[in-house]
């Protein structure tokens, strides 16, 4: 027998069978090991991978509920603002009524306070009339007068007497603002139109003029102040006014001397 041959049959017969039984124990346990690894390596990735999808999928969950309570927030708040608006709109709405009502009731109580002193006025007036009138005779006319307006008028024309005509003209507008209906007014409009010629406001006393024949034609003034409408036109050099205003004197009054004078100015206009 050959010398390798030699040394391997004693090695397989010193090792023999006890050799392979722990040689197969080894691999067999070898192989469990790595079994059992492989199976805890792979649950425990298992496991990590379960646990990372539960949690995005949490996460993804937690962010819709605060995206969808976000946005209901925003439609809260928008609502809120249009309800805080429309309210703003209707308590601005209200106190307009209130002021227009508040208004309405301020000017009725003045004009109820207004009809009570112009009803407590015309009672004092009427009184002083039926204690204190006088009948009075002006300009061809007879009429009935309270004294303080009979004084004012009589202490206006005084001063036309006595040749002080600014003095008369503040007079006899005063008593026309203090007697807009007098009966004396066609009269005062007269000489207050006449104090104004003096003055040289021919514009002024055109109009005090032209204001008598307006309102009473007929009165005994009329073609006197009609006459003087075309004077002040001459005045202001108007001449196709004044020579239209001469004859109205003519056709309006024929008879009055007036006419006559007018007739002569119109001559001398031509």
């Amino acid at each position: 027998m050959a010398p390798l041959t030699v040394l391997g049959v004693f090695f397989r017969a010193f090792l023999g069978g006890d050799f392979r039984r722990r040689a197969g124990a080894a691999l067999m346990g070898a192989g469990v090991a790595c079994s059992m690894g492989c199976t805890v390596g792979h649950g425990l990735y298992a496991l990590s991978a379960v646990s990372a999808i539960e949690l995005r999928h949490r996460v993804s969950s937690s962010q819709q509920r605060v995206a969808d309570d976000l946005k209901k927030s925003n439609e809260d708040n928008v609502q809120l603002r249009r309800s805080m608006l429309d309210l703003s709109n209707q308590m601005e709405a209200l106190r307009n009524e209130v002021a227009i009502v508040r208004g309405q009731n301020e000017g009725l109580a003045h004009g109820m306070a207004d009809m009570q002193r112009s009803q407590t006025g015309t009672e004092r007036s009427a009184g002083e009339r039926n204690a204190e009138s006088t009948m009075v005779l002006v300009d061809g006319r007879r009429f009935v007068v309270g004294p303080a307006e009979k004084h004012e008028f009589e202490a206006a024309i005084a001063t036309v007497g006595e040749g002080d005509i600014a003095q008369a003209q503040d007079g006899l507008v005063a008593f026309l603002k203090h007697y807009p209906q007098s009966r004396y007014k066609p009269s005062a409009l007269f000489w207050l139109g006449s104090v104004q010629y003096a003055q040289q406001n021919y514009l002024e006393a055109e109009v005090s003029f032209r204001a008598l024949v307006t309102a009473e034609p007929s009165h005994l003034r009329a073609p006197d102040a009609l006459l003087s409408v075309a004077d002040c036109q001459v005045e202001l050099m108007n001449v196709k006014a004044a020579r239209r205003t001469f004859q109205d004197v003519v056709e309006a009054y024929p008879e009055s001397e007036a006419a006559d004078v007018a007739e002569e100015r119109l001559a001398n206009l031509q």
